[in-house]
């Protein structure tokens, strides 16, 4: 009787610790199949499938989820969120809203006021309203930042499991698995104005729905990523750039290497996915070894992915393009090595079949197997002939051939698998 009253107690408190008997199928315990893309090389990836009973925990609110991550701890644990968690509220579970973390004077009048490029010029913001913005940003960062550690599952219980709200990191950590998961709307309430971004400015956020930085052996799958609650789309503009709330869906960077994104759906959103941050981080090479299959990327209007140096095995995705200001999908820049193959492509008229690829300073694309509304189509050299001039042609040799995936269905087969099975909720 003393476990049951304190397993009681635990969950009052928004943790809960179950014996691992408690589901008929514990996917808490799954670990990534042998040979399923990049994450499976070496000793694979496990998670927290060691964890014993004392680290499996069920999560109701953000308290206990925190509880539960332990400051990043590498001891293997298993957390399962049930239900809406909301990181954007106090330690009482109540929520929280911008005006609960602006601080020394902040506000969003003042700040476009003050550093307004018809009076304040090109220079980096500095001052009284920057100052604050960069202590109401702190304070906001101290609730939505979750760190995850090394061994560490993450699992949505059930088919309605959503964290809003929050940005998962994993930094410096190994042996990681997300899944099951509808991860929305990392919103920064405090973006920062770059006058010098682009030639024209722009506003630069501080939150990626999940962001892996200098980890090893992770993976991600069935999980939703989107901005859902507050579509940048409906975002003002200011200093005729739109204020951007959002950063990345999921960016792999600094490092990061061995992962798996599989089964997973990337939806109405600017700039999905970025692997490797800059051309200078020659420390990236040999390293952001990335695999994506089977994920669905829909209403997403670039990076899916964007890739510096690293080897990025792309086979059996779904693109959907609607969005108006579509861009590009796969991104090409230095010494990326994308080996794509079988995916299928639906774009509206006004986007033709040069516009998927882009580059920046990229040499070399393989792709085989593409579908273009059906239709199948050389995209490499469709691509080098529409661009011819305006950006390096491409050469079909990226050094490398995978060897580290499971079946690769036709782009038809998985178009049609991916709309079904993609994304959170949808485990079978």
């Amino acid at each position: 009787m003393r476990g049951r009253h304190l397993a009681v107690a635990a969950g009052l408190l928004g943790v809960l610790c179950v014996p691992a008997h408690a589901e008929a199928r514990d996917i808490g315990r799954d670990t990534l199949p042998a040979n399923d893309g990049w994450a499976a090389e070496g000793a694979g990836t496990t998670g927290g499938a060691a964890a014993d009973a004392d680290h499996v925990y069920t999560v109701t609110d953000r308290a206990g989820l925190v509880r539960a991550l332990d400051g990043g701890s590498d001891t293997p644990k298993i957390i399962r969120i049930a239900g809406t968690i909301d990181a954007n509220s106090d330690d009482d579970g109540d929520r929280l809203d911008c005006s609960d973390y602006a601080t020394g004077g902040y506000s969003l009048k003042k700040y476009l006021a003050a550093y307004d490029p018809r009076t304040w010029g090109a220079a980096k913001p500095s001052g009284p309203q920057e100052e604050a913005r960069q202590a109401s940003a702190a304070r906001q960062a101290e609730r939505v930042v979750l760190p995850v550690g090394s061994n560490t599952t993450i699992v949505g219980l059930g088919d309605s499991a959503v964290l809003k709200g929050a940005s998962l990191q994993v930094r410096n950590a190994d042996n990681v698995i997300i899944r099951n998961l509808d991860i929305r709307d990392a919103y920064d309430c405090f973006p920062v104005w770059q006058p010098n971004t682009g030639g024209l400015g722009d506003w630069k956020t501080a939150y990626d729905n999940i962001w892996l930085t200098g980890a090893t052996h992770v993976w991600v799958d069935h999980v939703t990523l989107s901005d859902k609650g507050h579509p940048d789309a409906k975002e003002p503009t200011h200093f005729a750039r739109n204020y951007l709330r959002h950063d990345g869906l999921l960016d792999i960077t600094n490092g990061s290497d061995l992962v798996t994104v599989s089964w997973s759906r990337f939806a109405d959103h600017d700039k999905a996915m970025l692997i490797g941050n800059g051309d200078t981080a020659t420390g990236d090479r040999g390293k952001l070894r990335v695999t994506l299959h089977h994920n669905a990327f829909e209403s997403v209007v670039q990076r899916a992915p964007r890739v510096r140096f690293g080897q990025v095995h792309v086979y059996n995705n779904r693109y959907e393009i609607s969005d108006d200001d579509y861009r590009y999908s796969l991104g090409v820049s230095t010494e990326s090595k994308i080996y794509a193959e079988n995916n299928a492509f639906h774009a509206p008229g006004h986007v033709e079949v040069a516009d998927l690829v882009k580059s920046w300073n990229g040499s070399a694309l393989h792709q085989s197997g593409t579908l273009f509304n059906g239709f199948p189509v050389d995209l490499l050299a469709i691509y080098n002939a529409y661009n011819s001039g305006s950006e390096r042609d491409l050469t079909a040799d990226v050094g490398w051939t995978p060897t580290l995936h499971g079946r690769i269905d036709s782009a038809a087969a998985a178009d049609r698998a991916v709309a079904r099975g993609a994304g959170a909720g949808r485990i079978r």
